[in-house]
């Protein structure tokens, strides 16, 4: 299934209808409140209490990273247009290839001109000519004319109209037709009609206008003359001798200036008979008519299917329901897709985000009911995406798939409330009768309140948001539940779930669900540390820049001896990095393959996994997400091991040097720039620079436990001691794999994830900020290796804190980091781990070995 995932989230889409966006001077002349709806005038106002609406908010403000509200929308939208470089309208039209761009829409003079577009899409955009358009231009230019006689008018224009469609033909740059006669009157169009019957009607139609003084024509609109040049387009693309260029109707769904009885394409039938040569797409999935669609395109050849519009102003079960029923019938090479993107890019963001979620709702359900195998429904998505306009619109575009997913949305309450998000949750996993409402504390560990789904809906029926009641202690607690001084138990957050995070796991019956603490006037707690990494995720996106991450899970896994004791793993004694020994057996092979089962049906797909290099020890890749959804996954996957290995005697354990003379335990952090541009040198060095200019407060951060530094050693491939990066060196604590996507070393399973992620994104944004200079070189050396002339050369002079008391040290001096992450919490942080080594330190080494091994 994950192939399938894959495809859906990285096929490129051709976009084989849209229309241009507004310059910027044309903006304020019309509503943003129209992303979403055909509706005019008075009618908008009731808009934002649609579905499509609501729906569009949700999912606006999680990618703009502002509170779901219309309003903080239209602000943090306003924000993100002022940016240079069309830096907002390339991140909203992100996954697109190309777009066939209908410019028939709007005048010329409000929006950009068909080819602008190339500069937010990968391939060149071409032209679809609206008929319409083109025989109004053509009729008002006559008007123009002084002492011209109506019958003159229409001999022109039969001319000109001829001449206009044919050049079109034999134009590169125009790749198909555009009519718009369902709107004039309607899709019945009438046979051949002669000459003089649409003269005598034009005639008389041209004189009224002169008598009357009119010098502008504005609309088309009668029905012979609409049907004779919708007519003669077809007679003149089926006399062509090349490639057949498409005529597109508009069917189905549009403004209030259309008759929706006249708008199913099965009024088309005749005309489709009579013009077998001519390709014919029916526009906007043709709604609600789209099972007609369906018919029409499985029974004639030159028929087609476009599936468009519906995303984003069709609710969500509505846009399903339109895919499944244009399945019904018709075959998936005869199916396109297009975003019918018009004026503001949030319309092409919103349809592309929503067709991918709907497909893979539909298209995963169609494979797990055997309804399709994965390939098939492969083909599917590469067909409508890509493949179909590909070689209808004869554009020659090589097939090459989007190197990172395009913009990432939580599929369940980003674009629904939250007792829908459950409520829809539920109905996939019917067997869940528990909610456990999660958050990492400051000692990293994970705490949980286990809600019965019963009492999770009865509380969304009294509130927008799942939430409990939590005392204020909760983020002062040590693993012993010791209350630190300064966090005593007066008070109370909310711990409010974050349904996007929700996940069926980690054992049957139950779903994870990450909290985020709130005030109890709803606010944000300054001290979550979720929360901390969502702030910063902002801040990053405030400089255009946007974060792929993939954990590496390095976990121990040790046998109990009859007592409870923990002892090294049976049967291991071959144990070595990648070796095949340490596959043998197949209670070990059972319990890898219940945790890749395990971890897949939680919608999490591992990318590999291998033994380590300590006995017992074993590495699990998980993919890249966005940073917020990778922490999270992090977590759920560390749960999900943990219970399965549990159920097989054994512990799984992060500690970070279960044994002394063989590799620790880490827990690797791969970051990539994902945004345009990211890939830069003038964008990721300053990024790496932020980050090594804070390195040793960072360590505070993702070296947290005194145990950690018992890891923390010179050429063991571990990250070494020494604030150093280098081009594929596993011995410096930033490993650069290519351009932006580099490794953390220095962090392991001990650090609390939120912390962590957080502090690196904030000091690496604020080094694109500041335009830091890449002072340190790159070490292709061991640093510990270095000699002292080669460290100067390459400005290796510092060295990472020995220990958590100096690294809370320099994160105490730090007031740049300290700003970034907030001054309450890195205080309340301080004193945390200040606690915890005094814990600590009142235990026999060995003790405090086991005691930590047993909670981590």
């Amino acid at each position: 299934m994950d192939d399938l995932i894959k495809a859906i989230h990285t096929t490129p889409i051709i976009d084989n209808h849209a229309h241009p966006l507004l310059t910027p001077t044309a903006q304020s002349k019309y509503p943003l409140l129209s992303i979403t709806t055909e509706a005019h005038g008075d009618a908008m106002r009731a808009t934002t209490s649609s579905l499509s609406h609501i729906r569009a908010v949700n999912q606006l403000s999680y990618v703009l990273g502002c509170p779901p509200t219309w309003e903080d929308v239209v602000k943090a939208i306003d924000i993100e247009k002022a940016k240079p470089h069309h830096v907002w309208q390339r991140r909203c039209l992100e996954g697109i290839e190309t777009i066939l761009v209908d410019d028939g829409l709007d005048g010329g003079d409000e929006v950009y001109d068909y080819s602008w577009h190339d500069k937010l899409v990968r391939s060149e955009c071409k032209r679809i000519v609206r008929i319409e358009k083109l025989a109004e231009e053509i009729i008002d230019a006559l008007l123009k004319q002084p002492d011209i006689e109506p019958e003159d008018v229409f001999g022109a224009l039969r001319d000109a109209f001829e001449i206009a469609i044919q050049t079109a033909i034999d134009d590169p740059e125009v790749v198909g037709f555009k009519s718009v006669i369902c709107y004039r009157t309607g899709l019945d169009i009438l046979p051949l009609v002669s000459s003089s019957a649409v003269r005598d009607s034009f005639v008389d139609y041209i004189a009224g206008l002169q008598d009357a003084g009119v010098t502008e024509f504005k609309r088309v609109d009668g029905m012979p003359l609409n049907s004779y040049l919708v007519n003669k387009a077809a007679q003149l693309i089926s006399l062509s001798p090349k490639h057949k260029k498409p005529l597109q109707f508009h069917t189905g769904l549009g403004d209030n200036d259309i008759t929706l009885t006249r708008s199913s394409p099965s009024h088309l039938q005749g005309f489709i008979r009579r013009y077998p040569t001519v390709p014919i797409v029916l526009l906007h999935a043709s709604y609600p008519w789209t099972k007609e669609a369906g018919y029409l395109a499985s029974v004639y050849e030159n028929v087609y299917a476009d599936i468009g519009e519906v995303f984003p102003f069709v609710s969500r079960e509505g846009q399903e329901k339109v895919v499944r029923e244009i399945l019904e019938l018709c075959p998936t090479e005869k199916i396109l897709w297009s975003t019918d993107g018009h004026w503001f890019p949030e319309t092409y963001l919103l349809a592309v985000v929503q067709v991918r979620e709907a497909l893979e709702v539909v298209l995963t359900d169609y494979v797990q009911s055997e309804t399709l195998t994965v390939a098939q429904a492969v083909r599917a998505i590469e067909d409508i995406f890509f493949k179909t306009s590909n070689d209808l619109y004869n554009l020659h575009i090589p097939f090459k798939p989007l190197v990172n997913s395009t913009i990432p949305l939580p599929v369940r309450s980003a674009t629904r409330s939250d007792e829908d998000a459950l409520t829809s949750f539920l109905n996939e996993y019917t067997s869940t009768k528990f909610l456990r409402l999660q958050y990492l504390d400051y000692t990293s560990t994970p705490r949980v309140r286990i809600i019965p789904v019963k009492k999770a809906l009865s509380l969304l029926d009294n509130s927008p948001h799942l939430s409990i009641g939590i005392t204020k202690a909760s983020l002062g607690l040590l693993q012993n539940d010791t209350v630190i001084p300064g966090a005593g138990a007066i008070g109370e957050y909310r711990l409010q779930a974050d349904l996007s995070s929700l996940r069926p796991g980690p054992y049957e019956g139950y779903a994870f669900v990450q909290g985020e603490f709130h005030e109890s006037d709803g606010s944000i707690a300054d001290l979550c540390p979720r929360s901390l990494l969502r702030r910063a995720i902002v801040e990053a996106k405030s400089q255009n820049l946007e974060f792929l991450v993939g954990f590496e899970i390095e976990i121990v896994f040790m046998s109990r001896s009859e007592d409870g004791a923990l002892q090294t793993l049976s049967n291991s004694g071959g144990h070595a990095w990648s070796s095949s020994r340490a596959l043998h057996g197949n209670k070990m092979l059972d319990m890898l393959h219940q945790i890749y089962d395990s971890l897949a049906v939680s919608g999490i797909y591992l990318e590999q996994w291998h033994p380590e290099a300590a006995l017992g020890q074993y590495e699990f890749v998980l993919p890249p997400l966005p940073p917020l959804q990778a922490a999270d996954a992090l977590l759920h996957a560390r749960e999900i091991v943990n219970t399965v290995v549990a159920g097989y005697s054994m512990r799984a354990t992060l500690y970070p040097k279960p044994f002394s003379d063989m590799a620790g335990t880490a827990s690797h952090i791969h970051i990539s720039i994902s945004s345009p541009d990211g890939d830069k040198k003038e964008v990721y060095e300053p990024f790496y620079a932020g980050i090594l200019k804070h390195l040793q407060a960072i360590i505070a951060f993702t070296y947290s436990s005194p145990s950690s530094y018992d890891r923390m050693a010179d050429s063991c491939w571990a990250g070494g001691r020494w604030v150093a990066w280098g081009t594929q060196n596993r011995e410096t604590a930033l490993r650069k794999i290519e351009d932006s996507h580099f490794e953390i070393k220095v962090v392991d399973g001990l650090a609390n994830v939120y912390f962590a992620l957080a502090a690196i994104i904030a000091a690496g944004t604020q080094g694109v900020d500041d335009k830091l200079d890449l002072i340190l070189g790159d070490c292709l050396k061991d640093p510990a290796q270095l000699s002292d002339d080669e460290k100067k050369a390459l400005g290796v002079k510092d060295m990472l804190p020995k220990d958590l008391e100096s690294a809370l040290q320099a994160l105490g001096e730090d007031e740049e980091l300290i700003k970034m992450m907030g001054k309450d919490l890195v205080v309340r942080y301080i004193k945390v781990k200040k606690a915890e080594i005094d814990l600590l330190n009142g235990m026999r080494a060995p003790d405090r070995k086991h005691w930590i091994m047993e909670r981590y």
